[in-house]
């Protein structure tokens, strides 16, 4: 089984969230959170400032812990010949300090663009989205986010 842990910025500001559109190497775009890999040592309150200013250009500070989901990918759900996978996603309140909006130098975001939330149900979105959104309305007391459902989006 493969594992990977992350942090994920949740960015809202007048009723908009932060989205970035990532580009995989197969060309396809999908939109979803500032965020990623936490490096080897690396504390995922720091992963997810550098993330934001990686991927958008803009100085973020962290408001508050949201929650973690926790999802695990069945192999017969990726590609052929990759193993069962276990996602450990830390999301946190990201409010936007600095910088401006720009494509990732070398990288797989090619835009960022915030997003009226009630336009964020039009998009070829990631699940992520949907989780941190869940996450910044309900705020859970336990930082458990409950199952967010995930039909028709691009779930992993």
């Amino acid at each position: 089984m493969s594992f990977r842990l992350a942090a994920y910025a949740v960015c809202i500001e007048d009723g908009r969230v932060l989205l970035a559109r990532h580009v995989s190497p197969q060309s396809v775009s999908t939109w979803t959170l500032p965020g990623g890999k936490v490096e080897h040592a690396e504390d995922p309150f720091d992963a997810v400032i550098r993330e934001v200013a990686e991927e958008t250009g803009c100085d973020a500070q962290v408001e508050r812990l949201l929650g973690v989901d926790s999802r695990l990918i069945p192999a017969a759900d990726r590609l052929p010949g990759l193993p069962d996978h276990q996602n450990v996603g830390i999301f946190y309140r990201v409010r936007i300090t600095g910088g401006r909006l720009r494509p990732e130098p070398n990288g797989e975001t090619a835009e960022s663009v915030w997003t009226p939330i009630p336009e964020v149900t039009c998009v070829r979105r990631s699940s992520l989205v949907d989780i941190g959104l869940a996450l910044a309305q309900t705020v859970p007391p336990t930082g458990h986010v409950a199952p967010v459902p995930v039909g028709g989006l691009i779930q992993h």
